[in-house]
């Protein structure tokens, strides 16, 4: 008979508070995230105004430990939160600022006075990449942000600008900007060695999951607007919803929703849980959304044809950013590179372990 711990590490079922939590951020953004919001936000990538909402419901001091001053929310209550945001396109550094934070609170670097960056007064950001190399790198949030965290060799840097850098146009519509840790006014070493990126590669997981959760939101919601466009259109006097050229490609939306949120949690949990056990299933959940979101989007622009395309078109919106926030990240590439490298290690350790 299964224990409760070893039944949890297959069910990954919501409990009530985690309906309630999600509901919460569901109806937030509802209220103050139209569709109007985000294309008014896209020359900066930025919604100041929302973003100061969300800090006010304790988006950002959720995500920190208590000992942090925070409320010890678990990566599944995070990854539900990264879903709305997804779900709506909200134009926040929410996924970025929370990654950065906590991993601050690791190195023991948030206390009293640096409340500005727990409650989001100050945007914290980091480099999704930890072999960014000498040189400038692109940062997801590095327009806004008034701190970057970066990994430079066994090195882990606090950047703080004089001078903000300004945005990068890029497809996710996202407020990036090039960040030369040399060329900053500001270059604290907050760790060094081998625990500090371990640390480093804990905070790019998370945001790989949280990321991953954000583009299962996205494609339910790009779902959502081609169903029921399809539900409205007719050829021949029936619905074409009911034609196998778009109703087969809408469950296989619905599968990849499903399937994709199954793993973010399963991920989450492990990653909360037993970190060491499957170290695998982050990235893997981050692959697997960032390649079957740009095909959902892309589906969903067809379904509507000449509409889908249009620039005022909702489903437009969606399909740049499911194209565009992956790449925030660098290449997913390097994600298969370091599953591969995970699951080779542990294939060998076993085989070796069997002699």
């Amino acid at each position: 008979m299964m224990d409760r711990f070893e039944l949890r590490r297959l069910d990954y079922s919501l409990s009530e508070d985690h309906i309630a939590l999600q509901s919460a951020y569901k109806q937030f953004f509802k209220i103050h995230c139209s569709i109007e919001t985000v294309r008014a936000a896209e020359s900066s990538g930025f919604d100041k105004g929302l973003w100061e909402r969300l800090c006010g419901m304790g988006a950002t001091t959720m995500a920190l430990p208590e000992s942090a001053g925070g409320d010890g929310a678990t990566l599944v209550d995070l990854s539900l939160v990264a879903e709305e945001i997804g779900r709506w396109l909200a134009p926040v550094p929410w996924i970025d600022h929370v990654c950065a934070t906590r991993l601050l609170a690791r190195l023991g670097m948030l206390d009293a006075e640096t409340a500005a960056l727990a409650n989001g007064e100050q945007i914290a950001a980091l480099d999704p990449r930890i072999d960014g190399g000498p040189g400038r790198r692109l940062i997801p949030a590095g327009s806004i942000a008034g701190r970057v965290v970066v990994a430079d060799r066994d090195h882990i840097l606090s950047l703080i600008f004089g001078t903000q850098p300004e945005k990068v146009d890029n497809i996710g519509r996202l407020p990036m900007a090039w960040v030369d840790p040399a060329s900053v006014d500001s270059r604290t070493v907050l760790a060094r060695g081998p625990e500090a990126l371990a640390n480093y590669q804990r905070a790019l997981d998370e945001w790989r999951l949280l990321m991953a959760a954000a583009l299962v939101g996205l494609v339910e919601e790009t779902m959502t607007i081609a169903a029921e466009f399809a539900k409205t259109r007719y050829t021949l006097g029936v619905p074409i919803a009911t034609l196998q050229g778009i109703s087969h490609p809408l469950a296989n939306m619905a599968v990849t929703v499903h399937s994709g949120r199954n793993l973010v949690r399963r991920a989450a949990w492990f990653l909360d849980t037993e970190p060491g056990e499957r170290p695998e299933l982050a990235p893997a959940a981050f692959l697997f959304m960032a390649e079957e979101a740009a095909k959902a989007a892309t589906m969903a622009v067809h379904i509507q044809g000449g509409l889908g395309v249009s620039a005022e078109a909702a489903a437009t919106a969606y399909l740049v950013r499911a194209r565009g926030w992956p790449l925030a990240g660098g290449d997913p590439g390097a994600c298969a590179r370091r599953i591969a490298g995970i699951v080779a290690a542990r294939e060998t350790a076993s085989r070796a372990a069997c002699v």
